[in-house]
Order: C-alpha cells, then sequence, then structure tokens
C-alpha cells in the first residue's frame, strides 16, 4: 500500500493506493485511518471528501486494486495522527521503530482534555516529513506527562505486536533516575507492594492488597545533604508505580505534589514543579532482527542544574 499526505491550514489531506480487490470504502478508510471513528468517515464520504480516482463515492463502495482513495480531514478533528511539529530527542530510528527522548511536561497521547501538541502528534509529523508516509505511531508503553527520557514507538504492526509481546513477558529492561527526599540508607533493596486504583479515594491509584502485584529494584547512585539520586528498575508496569513505592517507603520523589506527604524544601525554594523522574535506560531486543538495542537518554537540564548544585552545596560546606 502507498500513502502520503499534505498538510494545509484548514485541512489534513491524505491519499492511498488500494493493495486488494473487494475492500469497501469506508471499512478502507478506517482501516488506513484508525484513529478517526466509523461513523466520522461516513460522513466524510457522504459530505464528498472522500474520492476514489478523483470522484465522489458511496460509503459501500467496492474498491479495486490500484484505486487511488483521497481523504480530507478538518484539521479540528485532530487525534493522534494529526501531524503537528512538536521538539524531541531521537535516540535511535530505523524501519521499524524510533526511540525518543522525551521531554518534561509533554503529554505523551492526546486525552479527553488535551487534543494535540503532544508526543504521538510530534511522531506523525516526524514520520510524514522524514518518510513521507502517514504512519501512525504505534505506542507500546507511556511516560506520565512530566516524566522525561527514553520511550521506544513502533513504526509497523509487526513491531508493535512483537514489542508489545516483549513488554508482556517483562523482556525490556528499564532503568530510572530518581531524585528522592532525604537519605535512603540501604544500598539496594526491593520494594515489593500490590497497587490498585479506587475511584472513591484520592490519589486514586495506591498500594493496596486487592491490587496488582507491584515491584521495583532500587540501588543508590549518589547521597548528598537530605536528598538521594536512585537508579529505579520497575519489574512490573503499574500506573504510577515508582511515585507510589517511592513515598511508600518514605523518599518520595521531588516535584511529586501527588504521592508525597508535604512539599520537599527544595521544591518548594527552587519552585520546582515537575517530579524529577527521568526514564535514563532502555534494553529491549529488535522486533525484526533480535539485535540489543541500548539507548540511553540524557539526564534533563533542569534535573542536571539541580544534582549539580546539590553537588556544590555539599562542596561548600566541607570548606
Amino acid at each position: 500500500m502507498e500513502s502520503h499526505n499534505n498538510l494545509s491550514a484548514e485541512r489534513l489531506a491524505f491519499e492511498f493506493t488500494v493493495d486488494q480487490d473487494g475492500l469497501r470504502l469506508d471499512a478502507f478508510v478506517c482501516r488506513e485511518l484508525p484513529r478517526i471513528s466509523q461513523t466520522r468517515v461516513r460522513r466524510l464520504i457522504a459530505e464528498g471528501d472522500v474520492l476514489v480516482n478523483e470522484a465522489p463515492s458511496l460509503k459501500g463502495t467496492k474498491l479495486k486494486s490500484g484505486d487511488r482513495v483521497a481523504v480530507r480531514v478538518p484539521a479540528a478533528d485532530k487525534s493522534a495522527a494529526t501531524p503537528e511539529p512538536v521538539a524531541f530527542g531521537i535516540l535511535y530510528e530505523d524501519r521499524d521503530l524510533i526511540v525518543v527522548d522525551k521531554p518534561q511536561n509533554l503529554l505523551v497521547h492526546p486525552n479527553h482534555i488535551e487534543k494535540s501538541g503532544t508526543l504521538t502528534n510530534g511522531l506523525a509529523w516526524h514520520f510524514w516529513k522524514s518518510e513521507g508516509e502517514a504512519i501512525r505511531p504505534g505506542l507500546v508503553h507511556r511516560l506520565d506527562r512530566q516524566t522525561s527520557g527514553a520511550i521506544v514507538v513502533a513504526k509497523t504492526a509487526r513491531a508493535h505486536r512483537t514489542l508489545s509481546k516483549h513488554f508482556r513477558e517483562r523482556w525490556v529492561k528499564k532503568i530510572y533516575l530518581a531524585l528522592v527526599s532525604g537519605l535512603v540508607e540501604k544500598e539496594s533493596g526491593e520494594i515489593d507492594a500490590p497497587i490498585g486504583s479506587d475511584r472513591n479515594t484520592w490519589p486514586r491509584w495506591q498500594v493496596m492488597e486487592s491490587g496488582r502485584a507491584a515491584k521495583t529494584v532500587f540501588r543508590v547512585r549518589e547521597r548528598f545533604a537530605a536528598h538521594t539520586l536512585l537508579e529505579l528498575e520497575p519489574l512490573t508496569g503499574r500506573t504510577h508505580q515508582l511515585r507510589i513505592h517511592c513515598a511508600l517507603i518514605g523518599h518520595p520523589i521531588v516535584g511529586d505534589t501527588v504521592y508525597a506527604a508535604e512539599a520537599d524544601p527544595l521544591a518548594t525554594a527552587r519552585r520546582i514543579k515537575v517530579q524529577l523522574l527521568h526514564a535514563w535506560r532502555l534494553e529491549f531486543r529488535h522486533p525484526a532482527t533480535n539485535q540489543a538495542i541500548r539507548c540511553e537518554a540524557p539526564v534533563p537540564p533542569l534535573m542536571s542544574q539541580i544534582l549539580e548544585s546539590l553537588k556544590v552545596g555539599e562542596s561548600d560546606g566541607e570548606s
């Protein structure tokens, strides 16, 4: 299947070449633009925004191999597949996948409030510009909005299936860096506490006996006067797992306003408005070649500045 799209101020225009006989027009468009609902696709067809070989057609039109299908979508109908310029770093990329360095305060995927300006919108833009194709970013894992760092995204259906399996089977190794309040005494350890959700409490996600198993390995990387830099390895993938587990052992992540019992003085003094949690290292097997891939995302500027200031402060205190 050949496809490409053009951008304008008012509409997104997609063009596809049909790859087999007998497909219904509405089903074909839904397949190629999965983020647009079937109801919306049929409305676009009825309104003449879907053309087959440059002519309006009915939703039930049977397509033939080689037919050209053009789709125009109002720019207001934004979704994760809508290309938009969004800044992010690239740690690795090939024809099957991309590993990006997500900045702090960037939403990974549109939600019911924010419909655009997310990482997936930026990826759609990047794919369109670099490859001339309307590739839908295939998310296999996510990071919280405030969490920076490495995230892998599939570019093909096959890569998405394989990577998703690797994540489910826990074949992917993820190492985070977190600046936490207080001095962690043990050099390393494991936090084993189930996490569940309760819509009637705040925060909704918390440690509870009825929750799903959740395990986190921690290692001390550096200690400061009143803080500790930890390496965190989640052995499971529960919502807010690292933030919840750090708070559980009495060392909440600096800047976390949800799970910390009280604000860290450093966060208050520096007016830190994001949690200092960074997805530093990602290790996995390539879904097509089985090659070992290891990517490290540089510590973001804010977190790096805070760490350097803590080192300087200790040096000043010793002199």
